[in-house]
This record gives C-alpha cells, structure tokens and sequence, in this order.
C-alpha cells in the first residue's frame, strides 16, 4: 500500500497470515515454498511445509 517492502522473519504464524502478501517458508536455509498467506495455510504444496503446519497449528 506504500509502496514499501519489509522482510520479517517469524515463527509467530498468525503474525506472518495477518501481515504478509507472500510467505517464504525455509527449512536448513533452503526455500521450500512460496505462496500467498490463504495458499500457503490452506493448500500447502510441499510436504515439508504439510509437516511443519500440522505440527505448529496442531499445539
């Protein structure tokens, strides 16, 4: 809306749904997935992103 980009860095999940356009998600410093906030939470393409939202959203 500004015109601004910023990069933060979170595990804090309903943070990064709420503020982001796109979400890059990392596993051992390697890009497993980018998508949108709604794709990323809801249609996960890659397994490791499955695994690790199961496991965070699950607690």
């Amino acid at each position: 809306e500004e015109g601004m980009t910023m990069l933060c860095v979170t595990h804090e999940m309903g943070l990064a749904r709420a503020m982001a356009d796109r979400i890059v998600f990392l596993d051992e410093g390697e890009i497993v997935e980018i998508a949108p906030p709604e794709r990323f939470f809801t249609a996960p393409e890659s397994d490791r992103t499955k695994q690790f939202l199961s496991r965070i959203l699950n607690h």
